[in-house]
This record gives C-alpha cells, sequence and structure tokens, in this order.
C-alpha cells in the first residue's frame, strides 16, 4: 500500500501524522510512505530524518494525494484538501463532522473513506485515538486561561494561585471527562479552587477520590451551573459526547452573570463548542470579548505543542495505520468492530450515526 503524510495546512498546526519510526515499520512491512517536504518541522522532524528510512520526499499535496492510497493526516480535511481526495481513497484523521455540515457533505461527495480517530473505540469501549490529545488540551486549557486572566490580555488580573492573604482564582471545569480530569490537576497545581460538574454521579465519585482538596465535585445541573459561572473567574468548556455535536451548557444570557474579564476556554470547540457564543478562533487571535467576558476558543489547541502533541498521538495512532495497510481496510475493520465504528464516510455516504443525527443528514450503516 502507499500510504501519504501530507503537510498539515491548517491555521498555526504544528503536529505530524507519522512519526520516523512508523516510516521505518511500514516500509520494512513493504509498503511505500510518501512525505509531504516539510511536513514534521513544526514537531522538530526533518526531511531527512524520514529521508534516511526510505521515505519518498514529494514537493506538493497534490503530487502525495494523487498517489496514495491512505492519507495519514491530523487534523479534518482544509478546503483546499478536500478537492485531492478520490473514489477509493482511505482518509484517516481527526474529522470532527458533527460540527460542520459543509465539512461533512464535501468529504462524502468525494468518494473517499474517512476513518475519524475521535471515532475509534477499544474494548473497553474507550476512546484510544482521541485521549492523549485531550490530555494535552485539559492541561493547556489551565496554562491559556492563566495567561489570558492576566489584565494586559483584557482578563480579570487574576493569579490562579493567589497569595497569602488574597484568594486563589475560581476555576470552573464543565465536564469531568479526560480533558477535565487533566485540567483539573494542572488546576489544583497551581493552588486554585477549583470546581468540575459532570452528570455522570459515578465519574464524580471517582474525580473526588484521587484529586487533593483544592478539587470540588458538582453535579452539572442548569441551576449549578449558573450559580458556577457567578463565581468564576475561569470557565473550562470541557464536555464531550464522542461524535456528535457538544451539548450546549452556557447560553448567551449567562454571560451577564459573570464577572467582567473572566475568561472561557472552549475546549469543546471542535466538536461546535458547549458555549452559545463561541466560534472557533486561532492561535494567532486565540480570543475575543463578548459582554466583557474573553473567549479562548481555538480549534486545534494541541497543534501549539507540535512536538509534545505529535508524539503522544502517533504513539497510539500508529498500531492502527500498521493494520490498515496490512490489511487493507475490509480486513481491519472486520478485525476490529471497535476500528469499524471509527468509519464515518464510506462509498459516497455519511455512515457515522451521531453526526448524521447532529447535521440531520442520511445514514447508511458501514458493514466491512
Amino acid at each position: 500500500m502507499i500510504i501519504g503524510v501530507p503537510r498539515e495546512v491548517k491555521t498555526d498546526e504544528y503536529r505530524v501524522a507519522m512519526l520516523p519510526v512508523g516510516v521505518e515499520e511500514l516500509i520494512a512491512a513493504g509498503h511505500q510512505v510518501l512525505i509531504e517536504r516539510g511536513a514534521g518541522l513544526g514537531s522538530g522532524i526533518s526531511d531527512d530524518q524520514y529521508a534516511v528510512l526510505k521515505a519518498e520526499i514529494v514537493g506538493s499535496a497534490e503530487e502525495l494525494f494523487a498517489q496514495a492510497d491512505l492519507i495519514v493526516k491530523v487534523k479534518e480535511p482544509q478546503p483546499e484538501e478536500i478537492p485531492l481526495l478520490r473514489p477509493g481513497q482511505i482518509l484517516f484523521t481527526y474529522c470532527h463532522f458533527a460540527a460542520s455540515e459543509s465539512l461533512t457533505k464535501a468529504v462524502v461527495e468525494t468518494g473517499c473513506t474517512a476513518i475519524a480517530y475521535e471515532m475509534v473505540r477499544d474494548p473497553q469501549g474507550r476512546l484510544p485515538l482521541l485521549t492523549p490529545m485531550s490530555e494535552v488540551a485539559g492541561r493547556m486549557s489551565i496554562q491559556e486561561g492563566a495567561k489570558f486572566l492576566e489584565r494586559p490580555q483584557e482578563g480579570r488580573g487574576i493569579l490562579l494561585g493567589g497569595v497569602p492573604g488574597v484568594s486563589p482564582a475560581h476555576i470552573t471545569i464543565l465536564g469531568g471527562g479526560i480533558v477535565g480530569k487533566n485540567a483539573a490537576q494542572i488546576a489544583a497545581g497551581f493552588q486554585a479552587d477549583v470546581c468540575i460538574l459532570d452528570v455522570n454521579v459515578e465519574r464524580l465519585r471517582y474525580l473526588e477520590d484521587i484529586m487533593p482538596p483544592n478539587v470540588n465535585t458538582l453535579f452539572s445541573d442548569k441551576h449549578n451551573i449558573r450559580e458556577q459561572l457567578q463565581r468564576a473567574d475561569l470557565v473550562i468548556g470541557a464536555v464531550l459526547i464522542p461524535g456528535a455535536k457538544a451539548p450546549r451548557l452556557v447560553m448567551a444570557d449567562d454571560l451577564k452573570r459573570m464577572k467582567p474579564g473572566a475568561v472561557i476556554v472552549d475546549v469543546a470547540i471542535d466538536q461546535g463548542g458547549c458555549v452559545e457564543t463561541s466560534r472557533p478562533t486561532t492561535h494567532s487571535k486565540p480570543t475575543y470579548l463578548v459582554d466583557g467576558v474573553l473567549h479562548y476558543c481555538v480549534a486545534n489547541m494541541p497543534g501549539a505543542v507540535g512536538r509534545t502533541s505529535t508524539y503522544a498521538l502517533c504513539n497510539v495512532t500508529f498500531p492502527y495505520v500498521y493494520r490498515l495497510a496490512n490489511m487493507g481496510l475490509s480486513g481491519a475493520t472486520a478485525a476490529d468492530p471497535g476500528f469499524a465504528t471509527a468509519v464515518s464516510v464510506h462509498g459516497g455516504k455519511l455512515t457515522c450515526a451521531a453526526a448524521g443525527s447532529a447535521l440531520k443528514m442520511p445514514v447508511t450503516a458501514y458493514k466491512p
């Protein structure tokens, strides 16, 4: 099989979808690997590091897409990449279809097969290819929130941990999954006052057991959310429904309850955001104000720490790439039902039920 790894073109995206060790393994198994020139530079990986392992360095995305049977990427295909996809080609990447009807329809029309990282499940039902990036995004959410709470960044001028005699920041985390857990751990280390909200009481019990005393848990309902918004200096949106659009937990009118200069970091923006006033931003222009509340809604947060994120991502994606290359689409999905659930577009049809429900589009079940 010919595997192609293009250079990511989303704004301020520095990750790459394959490490040199992946190239070595695939070529040893008899496959051909194409790497677009400069694909790894944002993660500190040179073309020479790929080339010495017998990868072919190609000069353009057009050349790479035209030759490759399997495209391995990080972010959803961008407008300039979609026309390069073709029937029968496999695209393996984060897709986030539920957040964009235009993206979904455009990829369906290409006739390619799109397999979504964020939909792959392991035998325990977990999301192994989403977990490492959720860990990165959760930890980054506190790092970015701390920065934008500073007054020169239009925040409240609050130090997360306070100082002796001065109260620490109050941080509200909406969602107790991987993002929320990692955000809480970092916030706790800053000595902030932290509250995690979730609808799963068993998850709240678990978090209560593992978190330090400055992290509290609260059942997530409208009244508790509104009360927390009034107290919060920093709000982290960390909710996830796999493959579906994020639920709206904070409405536009709720912002009036918040303190001027409070910060919202909506990590759920990849799936449409859990705050009504959220809209995607970039690392170069990460924030905007609504009713005096600063919104940070960067849609590819882990891309800013490309080296860390690339290694964390490729550690978990490569085994699936290797199986796809060796077994083909039918063989790899037939052997692993959790992988088959990630086939989101196939044969010119949407096959992801969660995306279909969110977008009100017809869905045809994928069968290996």
